[in-house]
C-alpha cells in the first residue's frame, strides 16, 4: 500500500470534483505574458517554457512529465531524489525548484484534504508569486469539500499567477500500479466501497488535460472536473479485469473500519489508515456516481472507458 491518495489520485490515484467549472479569479497576468506559452511548450520568443512537475516520479506527475518533454518544454521533474530536489514535507526544497519556472504541475502529497493540505498550498503558492511563476495547475479530488478550502489557499496566496485546477475522479490506474494493483493481480480487490458506482478516470486523458493547461491559454480560473464516460460499481471492475486477463478476479465489500485495520497490517500508522478509510468511505458513498464532460471540453474527445483501459492493460495476460 502506499500513501498517496489524489495520485490515489495524488501519486496513487483517487490523482483528479464539481460538476462545473469555474469563472475566472480575477487576478489575470498580462496579456504579453498570458501569451507566452503555446501549445508546442514554446514561449512566445521561441524559448522552451520551463515547467515544474511536482511528485514526478508518481503515476500522474510521470505521464505528465512524459507529455511536456514531447512537447518541447524543459521539464523539471520534481522528486525527492531526482536532478531537481523537491519533497512536500521539505518546504525548504520548494523555492530553489520554482526558481526560474515559467509554469507548474502542483500534485499534492498524500492529498489536499488531508491535514497541512491548506498550509502547503498557502506557502507554495506564495514561493510561486515571488519566484514570477506564470501559471500553476493543482490537481484535485473530486467531491471533497477540504481539498476545495486548500484550491483556494492557493487561489489566493498566488497572486497575480494563472491556476487551473483538474479534480479528477477514482484513477483506473489504481488497480494497475496504485494501491488496488497487488489484489488485483492476486484475484481479489478489497475495498470499503460498497455497491457504489464511479465514473473511473483514466489517468492518460488526465495527464493530457494537465498539459492541455499549462501550454495553452483559455483556462485560467478554470475547474476541470474529469470523470470517465460512465460509473461502474467494483464488482464490475474486478469483472472487467478479469475479462482482459483471462483470469477470475472478484470484489469483496469492506467496511471502513475493517479496510483501516487491513492498512494498518500493512505498516501503515494507525491514525493516517483510518483518514484514508474514512476519506475513501467520503468519497465512494454516491455522490460522486455522475459523469461530466470535462475531459470532451478539454481535449475535443471522449475519454477512454474503463473496458478499454482494461483490455490495453490486461489483454491476453492469462492466455
Amino acid at each position: 500500500m502506499t500513501k498517496q491518495t489524489n495520485d490515489t489520485r495524488t501519486e496513487q490515484g483517487i490523482d483528479e470534483q464539481s460538476a462545473n467549472g469555474r469563472g475566472a479569479n480575477g487576478q489575470g497576468i498580462d496579456e504579453q505574458k498570458a501569451n507566452e506559452q503555446s501549445a508546442n511548450g514554446q514561449g512566445a520568443n521561441g524559448e522552451s517554457v520551463t515547467v515544474l512537475v511536482t511528485s514526478a516520479t508518481g503515476k500522474t506527475g510521470r505521464r505528465v512529465a512524459e507529455r511536456l518533454t514531447a512537447r518541447g518544454a524543459t521539464v523539471r521533474a520534481g522528486s525527492r531524489s531526482g536532478s531537481t530536489p523537491f519533497d512536500w514535507e521539505a518546504p525548504e526544497t520548494w523555492g530553489p525548484a520554482l526558481r526560474g519556472a515559467d509554469a507548474a504541475y502542483v500534485a499534492y502529497y498524500p492529498d489536499l484534504a488531508a491535514p497541512g493540505g491548506v498550509q502547503a498550498m498557502e506557502t507554495f503558492g506564495r514561493l510561486a508569486a515571488e519566484h514570477g511563476v506564470r501559471r500553476l495547475t493543482v490537481l484535485s479530488g473530486r467531491g471533497e469539500p477540504e481539498a476545495v478550502v486548500a484550491e483556494e489557499a492557493l487561489r489566493a496566496a498566488a497572486a497575480g499567477v494563472e491556476l487551473t485546477v483538474v479534480r479528477a475522479a477514482f484513477f483506473a490506474q489504481n488497480f494497475s500500479e496504485g494501491l488496488l494493483a497487488e489484489g488485483a493481480a492476486e484475484g481479489v480487490v478489497v475495498f470499503p466501497a460498497g455497491d457504489t458506482a464511479e465514473p473511473f478516470i483514466d489517468l492518460d486523458d488526465l495527464a493530457d488535460v494537465v498539459v492541455e493547461t499549462l501550454t495553452t491559454d483559455g483556462h485560467a480560473g478554470r475547474v476541470h472536473e474529469l470523470t470517465g464516460p460512465r460509473p461502474i460499481g467494483f464488482a464490475e471492475v474486478a469483472a472487467e479485469i478479469s475479462r482482459a486477463s483471462g483470469r477470475p478476479v472478484a470484489y469483496q465489500a469492506v467496511s471502513p473500519s475493517e479496510y483501516a485495520g487491513m492498512l494498518t497490517g500493512f505498516g501503515l500508522p494507525a491514525p493516517e489508515a483510518e483518514w484514508l478509510a474514512a476519506l475513501f468511505a467520503t468519497l465512494l458513498d454516491g455522490h460522486n456516481a455522475s459523469v461530466t464532460d470535462g475531459v470532451k471540453r478539454v481535449l475535443g474527445r471522449e475519454p477512454r472507458s474503463f473496458g478499454a483501459f482494461a483490455d490495453a492493460t490486461w489483454a491476453g495476460e492469462g492466455a
